[in-house]
């Protein structure tokens, strides 16, 4: 892990999957940190491409930002971008990392086609019920960031004893309701392993990061889904219980020209292996065009 200090004077924690190739720039969960995932390394490189991750504000060792919006990414990226003297890239965000793969894609410069992979849609989305078909770790959670930030703060630091230091055997554990059946398969070996690591990595300091994030969820985002104008992927299952299906087909309906893929069967983690060749081909193609 890099770290690098900004122009305001906070540091930001970064990785960059190898020293060569075409970037794609990954925007981690909720909570997340810049950790890898192998399996995303692997498909990447062997399409010409490297990795560069960013663990938000708040996560990690990376300053907090308290107040930020989604689109506030935009300048953290921007300059991360400009130390390692890369003018063009591809975008992805994978759940909460979703948002701020849109908010790149309609606001930074350089940005060629992007790809959200379970990506939570707006709070107040016109025709959205924001909260229908989410477990309820996360009917209580968001519930609790709509009540105000005391009660946010209350609960996700009741949640961060379990979490801090936590084995994929603990992760599935703490997520039950969060997990179908799938997505509990996929959380063995190398994979379940990475997501507890980026978990852990996200926590050490403090649940500042994963408080920001959701509570930049549900406020304005800072920009509007007309200003991408990129080409873009979606990916979405209709068994996700981390973040519903209705947030990809409301996304897939608003995203200007948006190529959607909403698929039976699929889960919130099931989906970013089962289906990452595909993914990862059709943003390599869409940002060659």
């Amino acid at each position: 892990m890099e770290q690098l200090t900004l122009s305001d004077g906070r540091r930001l924690d970064y990785r960059v999957s190898r020293p060569d190739g075409r970037a794609l720039v990954f925007h981690h969960g909720t909570p997340g940190a810049a950790t890898p995932v192998g399996a995303i390394d692997r498909a990447a490189h062997a399409r010409g491409l490297r990795v560069i991750a960013v663990s938000r504000p708040g996560y990690g060792t990376s300053s907090r930002r308290a107040g930020r919006s989604v689109t506030d990414v935009v300048v953290d990226t921007a300059e991360v971008l400009a130390e390692l003297g890369i003018e063009e890239c591809l975008v992805a965000g994978w759940s909460g990392g979703g948002p701020h793969a849109l908010a790149c894609a309609a606001r930074l410069r350089g940005v060629r086609a992007a790809l959200v992979i379970a990506g939570v849609a707006p709070y107040r989305a016109e025709g959205l019920d924001f909260l229908a078909g989410m477990g309820e770790d996360n009917v209580a959670e968001f519930g609790a960031a709509l009540v105000g930030d005391d009660a946010l703060h209350t609960f996700l630091t009741q949640l961060h004893p379990e979490l801090k230091d936590v084995t994929p055997e603990g992760f599935i554990e703490s997520l039950r309701s969060l997990l179908p059946a799938i997505d509990r398969a996929a959380l063995t070996d190398e994979f379940g392993e990475d997501m507890a690591a980026s978990f852990r990595e996200a926590l050490r300091g403090g649940v500042d990061g994963w408080f920001d994030d959701d509570m930049a969820f549900v406020r304005s985002w800072g920009f509007g889904l007309d200003e991408v104008r990129v080409p873009t992927s979606l990916w979405q299952g209709d068994v996700d219980l981390m973040v519903p299906f209705a947030h990809g087909e409301w996304l897939a309906a608003h995203v200007p020209g948006v190529s959607a893929h909403l698929l039976a069967g699929e889960g919130h983690l099931s989906i970013s292996l089962g289906e990452l060749d595909a993914m990862l081909d059709e943003l390599v193609a869409a940002g060659a065009s």
